[in-house]
This record gives structure tokens, C-alpha cells and sequence, in this order.
């Protein structure tokens, strides 16, 4: 049985979308292949007209670090650096200029202006994540793509996450998330629901209880 099938999905620019469904319904392989880290066995993944399964691996390796933008449940900060360092980090690998007037912005973006100069063991969970948000915007990505971005983080601190997110969203950053959390779907301009690796059903304007509720019936099924 294929992991997706059938799947036809468009993200606007600008737009923030949720995708969700039960366990092994494909959201980690539709987000792997939308990012260029899985290519798919059929089909085409297009991004800003440039289709990723279709090109030699030097070439996507550049694309996905120049224009594609990854955070994760694990915040995968290396705890040596500061976090100026760490945001700093995909400029290094790049061999890009270091913009240090771009990092000071990023990092003001997410709420850390006053942080820069500390090591994740001195910065909470919900500030670790920011960092990461940071060092994934700090190439201009065409899309941000976040896998249970807030999985890790209690209460307060997910729901400053969320708002930080639907705020980059607002400013016209594109983002994809894979969450199993209705409310942190609320955020989001459209929720995907997947089932068996397809496409189950959409929701926009979502709220958390409408999202709940496709949910349950989706487990019912």
C-alpha cells in the first residue's frame, strides 16, 4: 500500500495550512515530499514553479537549504553555540555572507532581541523553539514547514508559539504544519485532514472545536 496516494494539494503564498489525520495517515511523507527530502515514486512536487522531484540531488540540496525552511518537535539547536550562532548556522553551511543585521532581525521577530547572546541551556523550550523558527526564516524561505512544532512545549508556552506562527503568516510567510492538535489547527487558514493517504476532507476558517469534532468522526469511521 502506498504511504500517499492520489494526493493533489496546492499552498498559496502567504497562506498557513494545517494538515492532520490519524496515525499513518501519511502527514509525515506528504511533508517530507513537499519539503524535497523524499522523492516521490509518482507525481510532481512544484515549488515556485521549479519542480523538486526532477532535479539531481547537489541541485534540491541547495533549493531546500536557500528557499525551504524546517522546524521540528526537537528543537535540534547544537548547545555549544549561542543563539545569534545558531540562527547564524545555515548562512556558515551555505557559504553565505554572515548578516548579522538580518540574524538581529530575525531573532527580534520571534520575541529574543535580548537573548542572542545565550545558549539554549539558558533559554526555556518555548524560547529554544523560537530560535529554531529563527534560523529556519533566516534564508527568506519560500515555505516553513513545521512538524509538531509545539509537541514539546507546555501550555503557554504552544499557545505563544501559535501566535508567532498565525503572525508570520500574516506577514506573508507561507507555512505547512503537521500537527495532531485541534487548536494549534485553529491557527491555521485551512486544515487537510489525510486518511490512508489520501485526501479525506479540507476545513477553512477552522475553529478548535470544528477540527475536534472532524477528528472523532474521522476515528469513528
Amino acid at each position: 500500500m502506498a504511504a500517499l496516494g492520489g494526493v493533489t494539494l496546492g499552498f498559496a503564498a502567504g497562506s498557513f495550512t494545517a494538515v492532520m489525520g490519524p496515525s499513518g495517515s501519511g502527514k509525515s511523507t506528504l511533508l517530507q515530499c513537499a519539503a524535497g527530502l523524499t522523492r516521490p515514486t509518482g507525481g510532481t512536487v512544484t515549488l515556485d514553479g521549479i519542480e523538486l522531484s526532477a532535479m539531481p540531488e547537489k541541485a534540491l540540496t541547495r533549493l531546500r537549504r536557500d528557499r525551504i525552511g524546517f522546524v521540528f518537535q526537537s528543537f535540534n539547536l547544537l548547545p555549544s553555540l549561542t543563539a545569534e550562532q545558531n540562527v547564524m548556522l545555515p548562512l556558515k553551511l551555505a557559504g553565505r555572507r554572515t548578516d548579522r543585521a538580518r540574524i538581529a532581525a530575525v531573532l527580534a521577530d520571534v520575541g529574543l532581541a535580548d537573548r542572542a547572546r545565550h545558549r539554549p541551556g539558558e533559554l526555556s523550550g518555548g524560547q529554544q523553539q523560537r530560535v529554531a523558527i529563527a534560523r529556519a526564516l533566516v534564508t527568506r524561505p519560500a515555505v516553513l514547514f513545521a512538524d509538531e512544532p509545539t509537541g514539546a512545549l507546555d501550555t503557554a508556552a504552544s499557545r505563544e508559539m501559535l501566535a508567532l506562527l498565525r503572525g508570520l503568516a500574516d506577514d506573508g510567510q507561507t507555512i505547512v504544519m503537521v500537527t495532531h492538535d485541534p487548536v494549534a489547527a485553529a491557527h491555521a487558514d485551512l486544515v487537510v485532514f489525510l486518511a490512508d493517504g489520501r485526501v479525506a476532507g479540507e476545513l477553512r476558517d477552522p475553529s478548535a472545536e470544528a477540527v475536534a469534532a472532524r477528528m472523532t468522526g474521522m476515528a469513528a469511521c
